[in-house]
């Protein structure tokens, strides 16, 4: 079986691309799905570890190859290599991670150019042919735990302090109607760990990680940048808005980032290495 480290995945890369054999190379924090070797700064190489990963892979190239056209915002272009191993390779999107800390230090004209290529981003995604995309590979998305069940699993890991406020965000998630714009393809992954900013032009220069995008609830693709800043959803909402003409509901889209903090800590109520991360997420959204 492959290992999974640098020893057994630079062999596979220099026999597919010998040019690149007295480059630097590095492994890249682990995802969910892959491997990724940063080579040079310059290029990435992602092995998938099993059967749904490959899977995951082959969807994630298809769909960027149909949505690369048609937006602005820059995107990778994944190659696969057959192998075997099954891998991919692609340019790297320069820039670094934009946490809260990164965002908190912008002045007010990096702020504005951020929100706007953003809703750009999303106005451009939400436009696409819904049966495109589909035949690019396209799903819906993976329903959340139902209510019930999520408050079942998060009960024991909650805080006296927090168990009324999880009671009330999930009853009225449990209300909510359908979302009035339907259903969209759209990122549904748009926090800060997907995406290149350079720090020092104080400019975003691309997104990536399209494994996790498919066919979901318009307003549910605005809930995640709230892990960057509240500050900046509210400017992508208000840029989307004039570049769409479609009007968002704030409020839902604060409940749904309630909700996702819940239904992600309950994902992980069974693996104590992740509890106390999930959980700082919930805390930190019901204290803002």
């Amino acid at each position: 079986m492959l290992e999974f480290d640098l020893t057994s995945l630079k062999p596979i890369i220099v026999a597919h691309f010998p040019g690149l054999a007295p480059a630097r190379f590095s492994l890249l924090p682990k995802g969910w799905h892959s491997t990724a070797v940063d080579v040079d700064n310059t290029w990435v190489f992602k092995f998938p570890r099993g059967a749904d990963a490959e899977a995951a892979l082959r969807t994630e190239a298809s769909l960027l190859a149909a949505l690369r056209p048609h937006v602005a915002m820059p995107v990778p272009e994944l190659s696969l290599i057959e192998g075997p191993p099954l891998f991919s390779r692609h340019r790297k999107l320069k820039g670094e991670q934009l946490t809260a800390a990164r965002y908190a230090h912008l002045p007010e004209a990096a702020r504005r150019r951020l929100a706007a290529a953003l809703a750009r981003f999303y106005a451009d995604l939400h436009a696409l042919d819904e049966a495109r995309m589909k035949a690019a590979g396209a799903a819906p998305l993976r329903p959340w735990r139902d209510a019930d069940d999520i408050g079942r699993k998060i009960w024991p890991l909650l805080p006296a302090s927090l168990r009324s406020y999880a009671e009330r965000t999930l009853m009225a998630w449990q209300r909510l109607e359908p979302d009035p714009y339907g259903i969209i393809y759209g990122f549904f992954d748009g926090h800060g760990w997907n995406m290149a900013f350079d720090n020092e032009a104080q400019r975003l220069n691309g997104v990536y990680d399209f494994a996790d995008s498919g066919l979901g609830q318009l307003h549910q693709d605005f809930i995640y940048s709230n892990f960057i800043a509240r500050d900046l959803t509210s400017r992508v909402i208000a840029d989307y808005e004039r570049i769409t003409g479609k009007l968002l509901d704030r409020e839902r889209i604060a409940l749904l980032t309630a909700v996702h903090r819940l239904w992600e800590l309950a994902e992980v109520a069974d693996d104590p290495t992740h509890i106390a991360l999930m959980l700082r997420h919930v805390v930190e959204w019901a204290q803002d």
